[in-house]
Formats: C-alpha cells, sequence, structure tokens
C-alpha cells in the first residue's frame, strides 16, 4: 500500500520542480517580450521587419515542434531533447545584450534561435510532464504547471520595470542592454534546476505504466476534432502585440491630462498591464486545470465563452475600465487553454506516440496563430469591427468541434 502513495508523492514533486524550472525560464523570455519589439526598433529595424520577423520565429517555433515530437518518440531522448532546447531558448535572450548598437540582424537571428530552442524541448517536455500528470490528474498538473509559468511570466517584466528604475545612467540603449544581461540570471537558475531535476528523475516515463499491448498513433475522429478547434482557437485568438499596440496608441497619450481614467495607463506602466494579464492566466490555469479533470473538454466550452467578448471590450469601447476587463478576459482565454489543451493531448494520445501527439497539436496551434495574427493585424488598419467580428467567430466556432469531439470520447 505504500508503493503507490510514494509514487504519487514523487509525481508531484517532480511535476512542481519542473514547474519552478518553467518559472524561471518564463522569467527569462516573457522578461525579452516585453521589451523585444522597442529595442530592435531601437537596434535600427523597421516596423515591417519587426513583424516579420516575430512571426517568423513563432512559425519556425511552432512549425517544427512535430518533426521533433516525432524524433522524441522514435529515440526516447526525452531529457536530451529537453536539455538542448532549454539551453538555446534562454541563452539566446541574455545574447541580445551583445549585439551591438545597430545589431538588428544579429537580434533577429537570436529571435530565431530563441524558438527553435523551445520547438526543440517542447514536444519532449510536455510528454516527460503527461507521464508524472497521469498519476495526479492531467487537468491539475498542468494547471499547477501553468500557474508556475505565469508567476515566471509576471516577474520578469516586473524585474526589468525594476532593472529601468535602478538604472538611471546612460543611453537608451545601454539601460535596454542591460536589462538583458539582467535575465542572464534566471536563465542561469533555469539550467541549474532543469540538471538537478534530471538528476533526480532520470527515468519520468516510469511514472506511468506501459500499456498492456502496443498501441500505435492513428489519427481519430476525435483527435482530429479537437485539432480543428484549438486551429480555430489559434486563428481568432488576437495576438498580444496587438493588443499592446492599440492600447499604447490609444490610452497611453491620455494621460497628459485629457481623461482621469487616462492616466491609469502610460508608458511606464505598459509592462505592468503584461504582468496582470498573466496574472490571471496562472489563476485561470489553475481552476480550469481541476474542472477539466471532471468535465473534460467541454470545460473548453465554458473557457471559450467566458473569454471570447474580450475583443469588443478592447478594441469598441474606449475606455480604460473596459480595457482592463478585456485584457483580464484574454488572461482568463490563454490560461485555460494552455493547461486544458495540454491536458486533452494526454488523455487522446497514447503514451508511445505522445511526443509526436504533441508536435501536431503545436504545430497546427502555430501554424493558425501565425496566420490568424497576419490577418488581424492587416485588418486592425482596416477596419477594427471587421478584426472584431472574425476573432470571435473563429473563437465561438470552435464549441461545436469541442462538443462533439467530448461526445466521440464519452
Amino acid at each position: 500500500m505504500n508503493s503507490p502513495k510514494k509514487r504519487l508523492s514523487q509525481a508531484m514533486l517532480f511535476i512542481v520542480l519542473f514547474g519552478i524550472v518553467s518559472l524561471f525560464s518564463d522569467m527569462t523570455h516573457e522578461g525579452a517580450s516585453s521589451i523585444r519589439g522597442a529595442y530592435f526598433s531601437l537596434l535600427g529595424a523597421s516596423a515591417g521587419t519587426i513583424g516579420f520577423i516575430s512571426g517568423f520565429g513563432e512559425l519556425v517555433g511552432y512549425s517544427m515542434r512535430y518533426l521533433f515530437g516525432r524524433l522524441t518518440d522514435k529515440s526516447k531522448r526525452y531529457w536530451p531533447m529537453t536539455i538542448i532546447g532549454y539551453i538555446l531558448d534562454v541563452l539566446a535572450v541574455p545574447a541580445l545584450a551583445l549585439v551591438g548598437e545597430q545589431g538588428w540582424v544579429y537580434a533577429c537571428l537570436l529571435l530565431v534561435v530563441q524558438r527553435m530552442g523551445k520547438a526543440i524541448k517542447k514536444p519532449a517536455k510536455d510528454t516527460i510532464m503527461s507521464f508524472a500528470a497521469s498519476q495526479e490528474g492531467v487537468g491539475k498538473s498542468f494547471g499547477i504547471q501553468e500557474v508556475l509559468d505565469q508567476i515566471g511570466a509576471f516577474l520578469g517584466p516586473v524585474l526589468l520595470y525594476a532593472v529601468m528604475l535602478l538604472k538611471t545612467e546612460g543611453t537608451v540603449f545601454e539601460v535596454y542592454s542591460t536589462c538583458f544581461a539582467v535575465l542572464a540570471i534566471p536563465g542561469a537558475i533555469t539550467i541549474i534546476l532543469l540538471l538537478i531535476t534530471r538528476m533526480k528523475f532520470p527515468n519520468p516515463e516510469h511514472f506511468e505504466p506501459e500499456p498492456k499491448e502496443y498501441v500505435p498513433f492513428k489519427l481519430k475522429k476525435e483527435f482530429l476534432l479537437y485539432i480543428a478547434g484549438i486551429s480555430f482557437f489559434a486563428f481568432g485568438f488576437i495576438d498580444y502585440s496587438v493588443i499592446i499596440m492599440h492600447v499604447s496608441r490609444t490610452y497611453a497619450g491620455l494621460a497628459s491630462g485629457i481623461s482621469e481614467t487616462g492616466s491609469l495607463v502610460t508608458s511606464g506602466t505598459l509592462p505592468l498591464l503584461y504582468a496582470g494579464a498573466m496574472l490571471v492566466d496562472a489563476v485561470a490555469a489553475l481552476v480550469f486545470g481541476f474542472m477539466y479533470d471532471k468535465k473534460g473538454i467541454r470545460s473548453l466550452v465554458i473557457s471559450t465563452l467566458i473569454s471570447a467578448p474580450f475583443a469588443i471590450l478592447i478594441f469598441a469601447f474606449n475606455s480604460v475600465p473596459a480595457v482592463l476587463l478585456g485584457i483580464a478576459l484574454w488572461g482568463v482565454g490563454m490560461g485555460a487553454q494552455e493547461s486544458i489543451l495540454k491536458a486533452a493531448v494526454t488523455s487522446l494520445v497514447p503514451k508511445a506516440s505522445r511526443a509526436t501527439g504533441y508536435g501536431i497539436f503545436e504545430c497546427s496551434f502555430g501554424v493558425f496563430w501565425f496566420l490568424g495574427s497576419w490577418l488581424l493585424g492587416v485588418l486592425y488598419d482596416i477596419s477594427i469591427p471587421a478584426m472584431i467580428t472574425v476573432s470571435m467567430v473563429a473563437q465561438l466556432a470552435t464549441v461545436p468541434l469541442y462538443l462533439k469531439a467530448d461526445k466521440l470520447i464519452r
């Protein structure tokens, strides 16, 4: 009787340790995300270049996950793939401090390297997490990991906000370079904790019992419906860079005294809006992660209906309170999807092929996120009402697909 209890507690310890690794990793690259666009512009990159390289980086980072997922399943080298990916991911960020004042080309290359690191690590990382999660409840487990992720995503921008406050001397370029250099600290902690976790749990696949017979991976109807659903979600979910661009254009200027409510939003507080969204993301991830263990894919329907109106609140109302509520709903959508989407893959794909399943999921999600971000960004300049309509229709189109997939599973 003691052995199963011990194994379960070890599985949860692994989940928490791996979550803390993700916390410091997210401090590194989400901290960078909060200032990267401004830094690239300072280095001499045009707005078009920044938009293209950001989209291209995401496309590479997601589309290559299928290839690395297949490679991980064939080799079963879960830890080496995870460690190599993490090293590329977190070291490419502080390296931005070394590119020089006109080094936007090198900065763009480092962004692609960072995204490639994520492509290498994600299928392997999610797969070894799923082994432990299968013992503790997949929704709860991925929810806990997402909470720790988002704590890091909150602390990263706050850390850089503090660095900017403290570094009162030097040029703007030197301030930004210092910010990226400081991110080497959480980056180094990430690698150290990852290696400690690897030493303590060299074979995380042992958490999940081997199936009694080999179950080959097939593209079952419920999995295809699920992939179609997440693709619609990714297509319609407006990227935060578009949101923060709109907020900075529309509201940051109000801080000069034109509006009392506008004083809540200034260029200096913009990073804190993202930090706040990450906190909402963390809470939503935990709540909907627990809900998934009870309701399955139907919990995605609930989260989608709650978060879908965010585009109306942010882009249709000239009101700071509406924007703040909209950003909070955006955080709900991100948190719920991040935890539940990974949990659902664990439930739908057999152990032997799970990295491939994660690769397909991540690849589809990323391609449609890129296409949607591109279209919605174009629509923003042409017609904001059209952008809002496309966003909401695409998100709500996921509901019947999720319900159909849930019905087939049950």
